[in-house]
């Protein structure tokens, strides 16, 4: 079952897709979006990327039949030459710009509801490009395209998972459906790979935050949202698209583990509890270390948070990290954490040759 909010990282069990502990490369808040369909006839493409899990309404029609919520294409007839983007072949399909470039381990193509309308059979293929390419870029004749999940025949009304074995950075997909028919939701699972010259141009940025290759490794809790979310990009705009926990009984303390997206030189750092009000946490600390083997060092110290704030703290001295750990005291909750500085030059080196 999704956290409260629909949030798109607890969509999917991870007993049955492991890779869905990663996070999604298609979500809207990273910039994802479906530029281009060949058809979206009975329902608009862009409802492959909502957040939130697809829903029914039975008695909701419109001029052209039945309205879906997802991505429904009219039933072939002939060629499809009457149709945009005419080379079309004998299939239906979609152009995905990625939110954040990345190595892909694990796609859902979700048919929820999707019961006689379902495509028989789906395909995805992948491509890296830089920039920010249009259709007609993507679709021309030199683009290569590498085949993530092969033609294969699917089921209706199902979460449809695809572990994917290629290697390399992708920027965009192109899922297909065979021949014609409706996906509900689209969830691309794997490990972000920023464009390393992007960040060192920027020198200084955020080194935990999703879009620049940061990532959650661990949580003492996740019940009422994901800690996912204290590194999406902007300000929280209600409560639960922060990190908020249970209430504690005990004498212990919630925390987040942190992988950065390189070896790096953090400077300052920001904690923001905004819209945490009366479940704000009391006080944070954080610490840090420089590989795993390494030991933690704390370069906050235990400090007061007040609620629906944004904190923000010059550290007295860079510090040098891999990883980093932020502990709330007792429970609570934040809405970011962000990490200013810049990647060592050997953390730069390890990110080329990670995104080559």
């Amino acid at each position: 079952m999704p956290y409260a909010g629909g949030d798109p990282y607890a969509d999917y069990r991870t007993a049955d897709f492991p890779f869905a502990r990663l996070p999604d490369l298609a979500d809207r808040r990273l910039g994802a979006a479906v530029i281009a369909a060949n058809d979206e006839f009975f329902a608009e493409r862009e409802n492959l990327l909502k957040p939130e899990r697809a829903e029914f309404d039975p008695g909701r029609f419109g001029h052209k039949g039945k309205i879906m919520d997802g991505w429904e294409t009219r039933r072939r007839r002939g060629t499809g030459a009457d149709r945009p983007y005419p080379a079309a072949e004998d299939h239906d399909w979609a152009l995905v710009r990625l939110g954040a470039p990345g190595i892909i381990r694990g796609i859902v193509v979700d048919t929820a509801h999707f019961r006689g309308n379902y495509p028989r059979a789906v395909s995805v293929e992948g491509t890296s490009l830089p920039g920010s390419p249009s259709p007609e870029d993507l679709l021309a004749d030199e683009v290569m395209w590498t085949v993530l999940v092969p033609r294969t025949v699917i089921g209706g009304h199902a979460a449809n998972g695809f572990a994917v074995g290629a290697e390399g950075r992708f920027t965009h997909l192109r899922v297909n459906q065979h021949p014609d028919g409706g996906i509900a939701r689209l969830r691309v699972y794997g490990e972000v790979a920023p464009d390393p010259g992007w960040l060192g141009v920027l020198g200084t940025f955020d080194l935990v935050a999703l879009e620049n290759g940061g990532r959650v490794e661990d949580a003492s809790d996740r019940f009422y949202s994901p800690p996912v979310h204290t590194i999406l990009p902007g300000r929280s705009r209600s409560m639960d698209e922060g990190w908020e926990t249970r209430r504690r009984r005990d004498r212990g303390n919630d925390w987040i583990h942190y992988r950065l997206v390189e070896r790096a030189e953090i400077r300052a750092a920001e904690i923001d509890t905004a819209y945490l009000k009366g479940n704000a946490a009391g006080w944070a600390a954080l610490s840090v270390r420089d590989g795993a083997a390494g030991d933690w060092r704390q370069i906050l110290p235990r400090t007061r948070l007040q609620p629906d704030t944004n904190h923000r703290f010059a550290l007295p001295a860079p510090a040098i990290a891999t990883e980093v750990r932020i502990d709330i005291y007792p429970d609570g909750g934040i809405s970011r954490l962000r990490l200013f500085g810049s990647l060592t030059d050997d953390g730069m080196r390890r990110l080329r040759a990670k995104s080559t």
